[in-house]
């Protein structure tokens, strides 16, 4: 077996291991590479069969329109079963207080919206596209990942994975001694203590992730190839003319060829300068890149060196 092949294997292991320990997991979707590629890993986990868990796309309303094209034309093709939750419509129900900014990001806020998709569903389990080789913050978190009530990352509760054993059994906040207790499969849901996050492709790095991409023919959304758009420069970053970000007097706009490396909000998300037009192309920029996709291209983590953990701390992916 070659690189690819053993990083397969292991991510359609914890595919189906979350199938045999969970009754109500979900895969997170965002209509980038990653969880694109976790599409077509758990669709070869369980061929010939279809996914045994929907798919739950938490929408910002800040998204790309080529992104949700690309996520409906996905579903279509594959007959995946399909959650949408909005957070506007999380804002306008419980009155979240969204930024007034010149980039007003809604990319920390999918987090509440995250949440209630869990409470309403009774999800056990989240199933994410996070790496280890993105941010500091993802590389200290496990494969199973617990996660308390609200969502947040409990670093007591990370389990031992030795030999590939994932524990993924979830507790009762407390019995009426005060003691934990193991839920039953029937149990879980809101009455447990959290849920479990799991990231199959943990241990895959951005590079592996193109090459596997390269090799499998996965299609992808024409945003990772560059493309003709217009920019505003903000702190050196190109951010993408929309009706979401406040364009001042002062403000520049240009018109450049540009691509992504990653795919999110679009206040948040900023595009690289690329002639890249093929795999081996954006392939061969990023292994020539010095910088991470997300110290490139993702704003939102810039504002502070605890930017990701705060995140996680709320319940983020």
């Amino acid at each position: 077996m070659d690189h690819l092949e053993i990083l397969e294997a292991e991510a359609v292991y914890i595919m189906r291991e979350v199938a045999a320990q969970f009754t109500k997991p979900v895969l997170l979707f965002s209509g980038g590479k990653d969880s694109t590629l976790m599409i077509h890993l758990a669709l070869r986990a369980f061929y010939p069969n279809k996914l045994p868990f929907p798919v739950m796309h938490i929408d910002t309303g800040h998204n790309f329109e080529e992104a949700l094209i690309f996520r409906d034309e996905l579903v279509r093709q594959h007959g995946l079963e399909l959650i949408v939750r909005r957070v506007g419509d999380t804002i306008r129900l419980k009155k979240i207080q969204e930024e007034k900014s010149k980039l007003p990001s809604r990319n920390a806020l999918q987090s509440v919206t995250l949440m209630d998709a869990i409470n309403e569903f009774r999800f056990d389990c989240c199933i994410g596209g996070g790496r280890r080789d993105e941010e500091k913050a993802r590389a200290k978190e496990r494969i199973f990942s617990v996660r308390d009530a609200s969502g947040a990352w409990q670093p007591s509760e990370q389990r031992p994975e030795l030999w590939e054993v994932y524990n993924g059994l979830l507790r009762r906040a407390q019995d009426d001694r005060g003691n934990n207790t193991a839920l039953s499969p029937l149990e879980r849901g809101s009455a447990a203590q959290g849920n479990m996050r799991v990231f199959p492709i943990s241990n895959w790095s951005e590079v592996d992730v193109w090459h596997y991409i390269r090799r499998e023919k996965i299609a992808l959304p024409s945003l990772y190839f560059a493309h003709e758009r217009k920019c505003i420069v903000h702190e050196g970053k190109l951010v993408a003319v929309s009706e979401f970000i406040n364009i001042e007097d002062r403000d520049t706009i240009v018109n450049t060829m540009v691509r992504y490396r990653t795919v999110g909000d679009m206040t948040c998300t900023a595009a690289v300068r690329s002639e890249a037009m093929t795999m081996d192309e954006v392939i061969y920029e990023i292994e020539h890149s010095a910088i991470s996709e997300r110290g490139e291209t993702r704003m939102d983590d810039a504002i502070s060196d605890a930017g990701m953990e705060d995140r996680k701390m709320v319940g983020y992916f």
